[in-house]
């Protein structure tokens, strides 16, 4: 059985009470919340730290449960609520990123179903190719390396860094193309879940500052494939929310 799980923290540090923020009339966590049902794969659950969160998502009609406020990661919310809701531990779990409004259902499908097929993997997420030589050079843009259906590191850092940068930059077209960057979309086995949650953050995890470095660091296999939908900008900033609104206004939404 799949279930899907959507952090949704209401203290963003760059966009306070980001879950509520309305995005052409409607909030983005009821947003995150329909494209995560146009899946079709499984129950969906809202986890959030914030009462005002609660009373949205049932308003909208939502499965939704408040988890501590203390959590450091998305990661031990949705921990949290694998045991609370006594998942077994070889059902899967997919965290979808509460500020992904125009997330496409098709990748959600998608992640669940490349972890169910295999058996090796004890996470699975997926990549996308940049787009710009910006985008190669940008460290809020995480990069991924992969081989064989399995990501080798994530980095903040331009990735796979080619030797020719030296003499043509890394800017060249030929240099950055084929490059991939990794969305933010895992699926989990419920028992690998928990593990991670029980674990100290390693030391590459705190140097990149991404999470998912924790498992490779543990020994742990992670699959990854290209996403089958291109996937619509995320929100970070108000810049960011002010884009998505356009974009949901202009095709109706």
């Amino acid at each position: 059985m799949v279930r899907i799980v959507i952090p949704a923290r209401y203290g963003s540090t760059r966009l306070p009470g980001k879950p509520l923020l309305l995005l052409a009339g409607m909030t983005m966590v009821e947003r995150v919340w329909r494209q995560a049902c146009a899946a079709g794969i499984g129950e969906v659950i809202i986890a959030t730290d914030d009462r005002r969160i609660v009373d949205a998502a049932l308003g909208f009609g939502a499965r939704v449960r408040l988890t501590d406020p203390d959590h450091a990661s998305g990661t031990d919310r949705l921990a949290e609520v694998a045991r609370a809701e006594q998942w077994a531990d070889e059902e899967v779990v997919v965290n979808v990123q509460g500020d992904e409004p125009l997330l496409p259902p098709a990748n959600v499908a998608q992640v669940a179903g490349l972890l169910a097929s295999d058996p090796g993997a004890a996470v699975a997420t997926l990549s996308t190719p940049l787009d710009s030589p910006a985008d190669f050079l940008d460290p809020n843009v995480v990069k991924v390396v992969m081989a064989a259906g399995r990501a080798l590191y994530f980095s903040r850092s331009p990735l796979p860094w080619h030797r020719r940068f030296a003499v043509d930059g890394p800017q060249s077209v030929d240099s950055w193309t084929g490059a991939q960057r990794h969305l933010g979309l895992y699926a989990y086995r419920v028992g690998v879940l928990k593990r991670l949650a029980g674990l100290a953050p390693t030391p590459l995890e705190r140097s990149e500052r991404l999470e998912q470095l924790r498992v490779l660091e543990h020994g742990m296999s992670i699959a990854i494939a290209t996403a089958v939908a291109a996937p619509g900008p995320g929100v970070d900033t108000a810049e960011d929310a002010h884009r998505v609104a356009a974009l949901l206004a202009g095709a109706g939404g």
